[in-house]
């Protein structure tokens, strides 16, 4: 893969996750659905195993509500269709009507589906110790 291709694929994965921050906070689950796979495994920092259909519907029923997402910490790996985010976030929301504040690492794994359309397919999340 020539480092052309591979810049390309990385801004558009950059571009991905902004996009996928932007629907969290608006719990847009239209958008939602357009960025993750229906082949999402997602891991909780509490060890729950989510679906794509789990995940969309905390934020329909409202029952997951995010109110800051502050990334930083960023570091992305391409390869041909796959791609490996690991984002520290910085987050607050409610869940279930209890309010949390967090200090998070996520770890996407993004496919490319189709010829443009880059979707997560598995996650994780771990506690950011002090």
């Amino acid at each position: 893969m020539n480092n052309n291709h591979a810049s390309t694929d990385e801004r558009r994965i950059v571009e991905a996750e902004k996009r996928l921050r932007l629907a969290m906070l608006a719990s847009d689950v239209d958008e939602l659905d357009g960025l993750i796979s229906s082949d999402l495994i997602f891991t909780s920092h509490l060890g729950q195993v989510f679906s794509k259909q789990d995940d969309l519907a905390l934020h329909r029923s409202g029952t997951l509500k995010f109110h800051t997402l502050e990334p930083s910490e960023q570091q992305i790996k391409v390869w041909d269709k796959m791609a490996v985010v690991s984002v520290r976030m910085k987050l607050s929301g409610s869940h279930a009507g209890a309010a949390f504040a967090d200090d998070l690492r996520y770890t996407r794994i993004w496919r490319l589906e189709g010829s443009d359309s880059w979707k997560i397919v598995a996650g994780h999340i771990s506690a950011v110790q002090a």
